[in-house]
């Protein structure tokens, strides 16, 4: 149960932090005299536009609950179980930046978390993360 809350939490969170980092960048002349001048004039952007520092924000929540979900379950489970992001992201672009999405672009993002889910169904923690899981002290930390 704790493991499906994490990864909701994680599905949520990367597909409003995507939705904010798109709406923050609408608004942003990428056009610059070099690469350097590319990254300061981003990096800037980045920490005074509001909907990037939401954005941004989000997607540390999502990278800390994946990681919390890495830690109770095998990397071939976690990763499929946020494939649900997916087809959130594909929603939120149609609802809040009025993209079009074709019936073709419906459909290969759906099969994609189709075929992910079948992955995801098959919950089990290795003995080798279950092992390493159950030796590490109480401080959470492994030598």
């Amino acid at each position: 149960m704790k493991t499906a809350v994490v990864l909701t939490i994680a599905i949520l969170a990367n597909a409003a932090g995507n939705l904010l980092l798109t709406i923050g960048m609408r608004d942003f002349d990428a056009a610059a005299p070099s690469a350097g001048a590319w990254l300061a004039r981003t990096a800037g952007h980045v920490v005074s536009n509001p909907w990037m520092i939401g954005g941004v924000l989000l997607l540390i929540v999502f990278l800390s609950a994946y990681l919390t979900a890495l830690s109770w379950a095998d990397l071939s489970f976690v990763l499929p179980a946020t494939a649900p992001a997916y087809i959130l992201t594909v929603f939120l672009a149609k609802m809040f930046l009025q993209e079009t999405v074709s019936p073709a672009r419906w459909a290969g993002t759906v099969l994609i978390v189709l075929g992910t889910c079948l992955v995801a169904r098959s919950l089990a923690v290795s003995p080798s993360a279950t092992a390493a899981h159950q030796t590490q002290p109480a401080g959470g930390r492994s030598r």
